[in-house]
């Protein structure tokens, strides 16, 4: 088998086998094929894709090169929830322990976020003392005894992810709808839940901009799920602006107290309970997912939510005092106001430029090795379809640094854009593909 004849084969549109596939994986991971012929290979893929038979084996060869979590240990039917990242998004600290407190095991595993904020584990990092390096040990203990545990990968998972997407990432390939699907699926499946549901962005704060993009790497990751008999749910979510108010780490925690708390922004709430129906779904707790969502609402009324929630952060070392003091959290040590220049009706908020304007603050990391401030970033106080008055409040800025503050508040003003009539609030949810 020659490296050559299969990219010819990729490019010219004709179709690998799982052989094929398997062999160009495992060659490139163990470095017998050089980078030059693997970004030719990518980029091929980038032009003419690849077909759904074609993305299940390269998911599975990419599963398979390294280690995968055995979570058999874990009592009952295991949920993992996955987004596909947006500004603002703030639902797996929500979503975990809501799901969590109807008995069903949530394993959580995460990376360190790249972009906009932090991930999830850097998030829950900015509450004094949560310690998200837990050992496979003890990962396993803490679901079984409390259901829910949030940690970063342990061990050696899907090594020919990384090595791939370091490639994709400098060679104009990382759009790639199967590249995505396979890099995704083949972690999620690596972390060892039963059950997966996906969170699929699209709009000016996501990575896909385009509905029918967005629907296309949805219905790829399902049949990829569920080829692997993992059940599969994808909902896709409208990320044309900000989700909640919040953009930043600590400022996302508080925002997801505040929720549990049956408080909180009304788009964040809508989101986490269409969510959290389909994870009751996939967890066999309701037949239907009208009945999640009743479930769902009960359980943040009731406070078992927020009860779990609390259990989360004492299990995992973190300070439960967080949760009625919020003091505790980090803070930047000043804030600026971004009033609007105009009045109107809030027609589009560039949800992207808000996320440019966090990371100028230093609440994300361009770099894996970069240092994320856990306590700026952003407020967006008035969404599309708001009537404002000139110089009203249009969001906060949460900063250290004035300069920075400066340069994030003219991202912010440009990211808005209004109309003299009124404008219809955005739906939410676009499609649900199961």
């Amino acid at each position: 088998m020659r490296v050559i004849d299969l990219i010819t084969k990729t490019r010219d549109g004709k179709r690998l086998s799982a052989g094929e596939i398997e062999y160009l994986i495992q060659g490139y991971v163990h470095g017998k094929i050089p980078d030059y012929q693997m970004a030719a290979w990518t980029m091929a893929v980038y032009l003419k894709g690849l077909s759904e038979e074609e993305t299940i084996a390269l998911t599975k060869t990419m599963l398979h090169s390294g280690d995968t979590m055995d979570l058999t240990r874990i009592q009952g039917v295991k949920l993992d929830k996955h987004s596909t990242g947006g500004v603002g998004d703030t639902t797996t600290l929500i979503l975990g322990p809501i799901v969590a407190a109807c008995g069903i095991p949530v394993t959580k595993m995460s990376g360190r976020g790249l972009g906009h904020t932090g991930g999830t584990i850097d998030k829950l990092e900015s509450i004094p003392g949560f310690n998200v390096e837990l050992t496979k040990e003890e990962f396993i203990e803490q679901v079984n005894r409390i259901k829910i545990a949030v940690a970063g990968h342990t061990g050696n998972l899907v090594p020919a992810d990384k090595k791939l997407y370091a490639l994709r990432d400098v060679t104009a390939t990382v759009e790639s709808i199967p590249l995505i699907a396979s890099s995704v699926m083949s972690k999620k499946l690596a972390s060892g839940a039963d059950r997966i549901l996906l969170d699929v962005k699209v709009g000016s704060g996501a990575f896909l901009k385009d509905l029918d993009q967005a629907k296309y790497l949805a219905q790829l990751m399902v049949a990829i799920g569920n080829s692997f008999n993992k059940k599969t749910i994808a909902v896709i979510s409208n990320m044309d602006q900000p989700l909640g108010e919040a953009v930043g780490n600590s400022l996302e925690v508080l925002e997801a107290i505040e929720v549990l708390k049956g408080k909180g922004p009304e788009d964040l709430k809508e989101l986490c309970l269409v969510l959290a129906g389909y994870m009751f779904v996939l967890g066999e707790k309701v037949q239907t997912f009208q009945e999640g969502q009743i479930l769902a609402e009960e359980i943040i009324s009731s406070g078992k939510g927020l009860a779990k929630f609390k259990e989360l952060v004492e299990a995992q070392g973190g300070d439960v005092a967080v949760i009625d003091n919020y003091d505790l959290l980090p803070k930047g040590s000043e804030n600026l106001q971004v009033c609007s220049p105009e009045a109107g009706y809030i027609a589009k908020i560039n949800a992207e430029l808000i996320g440019k304007a966090s990371m100028i603050l230093g609440a994300g990391r361009e770099k894996k090795e970069d240092k994320i401030n856990l306590g700026v970033g952003v407020r967006v106080l008035r969404k599309i379809g708001d009537k404002v008055a000139k110089n009203e409040v249009l969001a906060e800025i949460i900063h250290d640094n004035p300069q920075k503050a400066e340069e994030a508040r003219r991202l912010i003003l440009n990211s808005y854009q209004f109309s003299p009539i009124p404008v219809s609030k955005p739906k939410l949810i676009l499609d649900v593909i199961l």
